[in-house]
């Protein structure tokens, strides 16, 4: 029903600047003045608009009555195209010059001359109008609502193609993890067996809720931030003291909704090519805040005290979960997301991770 009556406003619109034209047209033709010409021009084209789509304001009804009754499900976008408004047309050129004259002779006081009087110039004048613009009518909404179709249909080929994109990142991305955490685990095993095979179940506990988060699109921010902080117990199970961590959510933030797994890469990529290189380790904090007017952008920041930058060479690997970090944000939330990796600016050394993202795009 939307769709059609933004079809009823455009061609409300078009009715009455065609309405002007004629009425400007017969000021010059027939040199009398402009309101006499406007007042009937658009009582003429308020009957003939009335009438046409009316008709088709019941028949579209009327079908998508018919279809719920049968359990079908409702038609959407315009139902009868131009072959069903033909017909509506020709019942509106009929019935709406006369009854558009009448109400112009109640406004003007004025008295035209009958319709049926085929030898008057004034009908001539007024039918052959009234079959020019209905036919200009025809076509240009026509035009109106195979635009707006075509345009439609285009919409919802991106909509699909970008929640098709947006499921083959996720699906690329579990098994990465899964890798990075089973090849974290094969080095514990050589190392310390006891503390692998607690790291084993813990790690068994944290895939099956990581797994099935991401199945879900979408979480509480709440929700992710504990997902990162299993991951981060787990790693430190293998790192030991060499891993600090902290986490800063606030309470109003808790509920805010955001795409599941978005942060446990930003935080892998922190210790995989911050913290590991350096024999000391160091600290990773997690932390979320408001930004902007009224506070309504959510900002995510992973800081680590890592190598920086400057020790990420190209034997490290290609960044896959930042990539992925990258492609999940510009599917899903265009340019009012974005996604920075900068050196840390206060003195500490390592490097800061940046998300941004509206807060009332998503709802969890």
């Amino acid at each position: 029903m939307a769709i059609f009556v933004a079809q009823l406003r455009r061609s409300a619109v078009f009715m009455a600047v065609l309405c002007i034209a004629i009425a400007l047209f017969l000021t010059v033709l027939e040199g009398r003045g402009l309101w006499p010409h406007l007042v009937y021009a658009f009582a003429i084209g308020l009957c003939c608009w009335t009438l046409t789509n009316g008709l088709r304001l019941l028949t579209h009804a009327s079908v998508q009555r018919w279809r719920v009754s049968r359990g079908l499900a409702p038609l959407g976008g315009h139902i009868v195209g131009w072959k069903g408004t033909v017909p509506m047309l020709m019942v509106g050129m009929l019935l709406g010059p006369s009854l558009g004259l009448s109400i112009g002779d109640a406004l003007t006081g004025e008295r035209s001359p009958s319709l049926w009087q085929w030898d008057s110039p004034a009908t001539r004048i007024t039918l052959a109008l009234t079959v020019l613009a209905s036919l200009v009518s025809l076509f240009v909404l026509t035009l109106f609502e195979h635009l707006a179709s075509a345009r439609a249909g285009a919409e919802a080929a991106q909509r699909l193609a970008a929640e098709n994109q947006l499921k083959l990142l996720e699906s690329q991305l579990e098994p990465h993890m899964l890798f990075n955490t089973l090849a974290n685990l094969r080095v514990l095993i050589a190392i310390d067996a006891a503390r692998a095979q607690t790291m084993l179940d813990h790690l068994i506990s944290f895939l099956r809720s990581t797994l099935g988060a991401s199945r879900n699109g979408t979480h509480a921010l709440a929700t992710e931030f504990e997902r990162v902080a299993d991951y981060l117990a787990l790693m430190a199970l293998r790192m030991g003291p060499r891993l600090q961590y902290s986490l800063d959510l606030p309470d109003d933030l808790r509920q805010a909704a955001m795409p599941a797994l978005l942060l446990q890469p930003l935080v892998e990529n922190a210790i995989r090519h911050g913290l590991e290189p350096q024999v000391a380790g160091g600290r990773i904090e997690l932390r979320a805040r408001r930004e902007g007017r009224e506070g309504k952008t959510l900002v995510l920041t992973v800081r680590d005290t890592g190598a920086g930058l400057a020790g990420t060479t190209a034997r490290d690997g290609t960044h896959y979960g930042l990539d992925h970090v990258r492609s999940r944000l510009s599917t899903l939330f265009g340019a009012n997301a974005s996604f920075t990796l900068q050196a840390a600016l206060d003195g500490e050394g390592g490097s800061m991770a940046r998300v941004t993202l509206p807060l009332s795009a998503l709802q969890a």
